[in-house]
């Protein structure tokens, strides 16, 4: 008969095993957002992995899948991931610039319980003609020029707490007059929202004036990019669907990309 000290052994490695194969991978949620891209281009979901209280939002209204995006098929000109392994979520922008409906679409996929293999949540922004600084061709040419190599020296890592801090200072410039100059801003930064382009960033910024926060906030942080993407309410300025995404390079903000409907649903 095994002993107790070798029972408590076996007993902690088999919890270690349990935890590490409950963990989030980076690796799972890109293989997710990949699936997702997959369904897009096809317009087809079928293949999708849904969570049995899986929900579809697209500008932050709820609807049935055959009544969104994913219901037509689109040829995409920009695809680009990034992962949040401590949220178990992940970002993807991408530009589909020809047609008659051209868009620009931010989404955040979530899994519950730190599970890849099905989606919890399709969480949407997708800005089309009509919609705020809307020219699909422009923001591609503008996007697709940037440098979103990996950072592969961990100490040149932005922490979570700072990319945290930065997304929520962006959507906080328009209620608190000090938000802008708390930003770390880079000399040779680019902001493109729509397709209105600004270099540096730091110019040209609200200072207060709304009294009305940004709501209904929800994040993707990936340290390993350093990007935060934030979807949300703009509020100080209406209702209006929103995506804000940043991406901080040596402690400073390098690119900030938005993405904004006039319209909810």
């Amino acid at each position: 008969m095994p002993s107790l000290s070798i029972v408590r052994s076996l007993m902690a490695i088999v919890a270690l095993l349990e935890t590490a194969s409950a963990a989030c991978t980076r690796e799972g949620l890109l293989a997710s957002a990949q699936s997702y891209i997959d369904a897009q281009k096809a317009g087809n979901t079928t293949a999708l992995k849904l969570s049995p209280t899986f929900k579809y939002q697209q500008n932050n209204k709820e609807r049935a899948l055959s009544a969104g995006l994913l219901a037509t098929p689109f040829k995409l000109d920009l695809v680009r991931s990034t992962a949040d392994t401590v949220a178990c979520a992940s970002y993807t922008m991408w530009i589909s610039s020809a047609g008659s409906k051209p868009y620009v679409v931010g989404t955040q996929i979530r899994h519950d319980g730190n599970d890849t293999s099905t989606i919890t949540l399709i969480d949407t922004i997708a800005a089309t003609t009509g919609d705020l600084f809307f020219n699909a061709p422009k923001t591609l040419g503008y996007i697709q020029k940037e440098d979103w190599s990996p950072i592969n020296n961990t100490a040149s890592m932005p922490s979570r707490e700072l990319l945290k801090k930065v997304g929520n200072g962006y959507l906080d410039m328009w209620t608190d007059p000090k938000a802008a100059d708390s930003i770390p801003w880079g000399t040779d930064c680019e902001r493109v929202e729509g397709s209105q382009y600004t270099n540096p960033c730091g110019k040209n910024l609200p200072h207060g004036g709304s009294s009305k926060p940004n709501g209904m906030r929800r994040y993707v942080i990936d340290e390993v990019q350093g990007s935060v993407d934030v979807l949300c309410q703009f509020d100080s300025l209406g209702t209006m669907p929103d995506s804000h995404e940043i991406r901080v390079i040596d402690g400073k903000v390098k690119y900030v990309h938005t993405i904004t409907a006039l319209k909810i649903g």
